[in-house]
């Protein structure tokens, strides 16, 4: 109760401020907001959207529509008919003269010349291989078997038997075993006996040590990172731990209690100085009414509406009805005058080109009418032979 009294007498200047300054914003809005919105909209529309409609309707529109026209008769006609009178049978007379005189032609030229070219290819072709069996039968042949078994045969024999066979005797049992009879019991033999007896008992002596050095490195570092992880649990993590359970924890419950009264101090506070404010502009409102507007309605309906219609019955009635006494003599001044003015100008008229054929009657200023057709008058030429 306590916090929410402070959180009353807090709150309630604030709320009635708050509520003062949207009635404010609301006012505001409704007088001048809306109204210059409306007008910057109006004013928006005049300049940005209406010209351009404008130019749209009356200009892009019409000249569309005249360049539309103009393609249609200086282009579209022109290659219609270019198309249809003169494009479209030059093109059917081109397909006939094709269809009937030129493929023909090309036909039966291709048949001679596939007839020509098939004799020309038989002869060719019976020459050829009567020639080439000659030739291959009579000289080709008979060459090839001499030279086969007269110098081929008798040369592969003696350069086989008497130089690659000596050659590969010589090469295999002169160079090739002693090389390596050599190469196993001078380089092969001592290496492999190098590699068994001093290199892999070495290699696994250097491994043993390895393996002990490592083991010796792992529990170094094992222990050195327990003995950390035990020291940084102690110096950090424990009172850590101990400062948030003991300390924080507490804390932040005492000061969400805390927070949820005081919120719930507020809200109520703001809702009951919400009330408050809605009382108070009632009174003020009352206050205004009583103080201000209705006497101004009283002096409104007790004196000025009986004032001014004294005034109105007393002096603007007899000044209106005077004014239009005034403008009715006017008017009939004037059209005396003109009238005045009308029968002068007939005199003089009368007096310089004598009698008007119609008499004294006032010429009409508006074009005369053509009389109805009767039986016995009539316009047309047959009426007028008759006539004459």
């Amino acid at each position: 109760m306590p916090v929410r009294i402070v959180a009353l007498v807090l709150v309630v200047p604030v709320r009635m401020a708050w509520d003062a300054l949207a009635a404010a914003g609301r006012f505001l809005y409704r007088t001048v907001g809306r109204p210059a919105g409306r007008a910057l909209a109006w004013l928006a529309r005049a300049v940005c959207v209406w010209p351009f409609v404008a130019l749209w309707r009356w200009v892009l529109v019409p000249a569309g529509r005249g360049l539309a026209w103009l393609a249609r008769v200086f282009v579209v006609v022109p290659a219609g008919w270019v198309r249809r009178y003169l494009l479209a049978p030059l093109g059917r007379g081109l397909a006939w003269l094709y269809a009937r005189v030129l493929t023909p032609v090309g036909r039966g030229a291709l048949w001679l010349l596939g007839s020509v070219g098939a004799v020309l290819a038989a002869v060719g072709a019976g020459l050829w291989t009567g020639t080439v069996w000659l030739v291959r039968y009579l000289v080709v042949v008979p060459v090839a078997w001499a030279v086969r078994y007269l110098v081929v045969v008798p040369v592969r024999w003696a350069v086989r038997y008497l130089v690659v066979v000596p050659v590969r005797w010589a090469v295999r049992y002169l160079v090739v075993v002693p090389v390596r009879w050599a190469v196993r019991y001078l380089v092969v033999v001592p290496a492999v006996w190098l590699y068994a007896r001093v290199l892999t008992p070495a290699g696994r002596a250097l491994a043993r040590c390895a393996r002990g050095v490592a083991r010796l490195a792992g529990v170094i570092v094992a222990g050195g990172v327990t003995a950390l992880l035990w020291v940084g649990r102690i110096l950090l993590i424990v009172p850590v731990v101990a400062f948030w359970r003991w300390v924080l924890v507490p804390v932040g419950r005492v000061l969400l209690v805390v927070g949820r009264e005081v919120g719930e101090a507020l809200g109520h506070a703001w809702r009951v100085a919400g009330y408050v404010s809605v009382a108070v502009g009632r009174f003020l409102a009352a206050l205004f009414r009583w103080v201000v507007v209705e006497p101004v309605r009283w002096v409104y309906r007790g004196v000025l509406t009986p004032l001014g219609h004294v005034v109105r019955d007393a002096v603007l009635r007899p000044v209106a009805e005077a004014a239009r006494g005034a403008g009715r003599a006017a008017r009939q001044a004037v059209a005396a005058a003109r009238e005045t003015v009308r029968q002068a100008r007939a005199d003089v008229r009368r007096a310089l080109f004598g009698e008007h054929p119609q008499g004294d009657a006032p010429a009409s200023r508006e074009p005369r009418r053509p009389a109805g057709r009767t039986l016995d008058g009539s316009t047309t030429a047959l009426t007028h032979l008759t006539k004459d």
